[in-house]
């Protein structure tokens, strides 16, 4: 009897231990999907302030919000399909790092064409971000929870396209226009710290 115990005792705490993992990863992949979106949306209400800092003209400016947007709609495909093949977690980190280096690259630029050129590649970082938090639901969470997680994932994207606006004009009321891309850096290392902990390896050992 008292091995039968022990037994269900183990069981049960493997159980928690998987139900424990599923809430970290579907944490990490939802921190990755609420960055790439609050990154479209939050420079929107800075570009009155932009076009005045850097004495541009307002079609220029506005390069600061494409140059993100075309990145990531035109990389969002090749991204999947690179994530298959050299490894989704790896990849992950490394759009998660791209995407926080361009960040402090967009807050510190001194030039107009730096910053639409680090919006560019903030774009192809939250591209990466995009196409792999979608492939990675199938592996890290049970069938019966993956409508429920893809849910998640939509509304996270939602809060981060609602939320980027107000707060972008709060950083540029307050601390100002650099503010508004450096805010995602504590995001970032928050982000990229979760992945190599609780999404699964890479096939092949890549990742590990």
């Amino acid at each position: 009897m008292r091995a039968i115990r022990d037994g269900r005792d183990e069981a049960a705490t493997g159980a928690a231990q998987r139900r424990s993992r599923v809430r970290w990863a579907i944490a990490s992949l939802s921190l990755s999907t609420l960055l790439s979106s609050l990154g479209a949306g939050i420079a929107n209400v800075a570009l009155p302030t932009l076009a005045a800092s850097f004495r541009a003209p307002f079609h220029a400016v506005q390069w600061v919000v494409l140059a993100y947007l075309v990145a990531t709609t035109t990389l969002v495909v090749s991204a999947g399909r690179l994530g298959d093949l050299t490894g989704r977690r790896r990849l992950l980190g490394a759009g998660i790092l791209v995407f926080t280096g361009a960040s402090a690259l967009c807050g510190l630029a001194p030039a107009l064409w730096v910053l639409v050129a680090a919006r560019a590649l903030q774009g192809a970082g939250a591209a990466t971000m995009l196409a792999l938090t979608m492939a990675f639901v199938g592996e890290t969470v049970p069938k019966e929870r993956i409508g429920a997680a893809m849910g998640l994932l939509g509304t996270m994207s939602a809060v981060g396209t609602a939320l980027g606006p107000s707060l972008g004009g709060l950083l540029v009321a307050g601390p100002g226009w650099r503010a508004v891309f450096l805010v995602n850096l504590p995001l970032g290392a928050a982000a990229a710290a979760m992945p190599a902990r609780f999404l699964p390896a890479d096939r092949g050992g890549g990742g590990a």
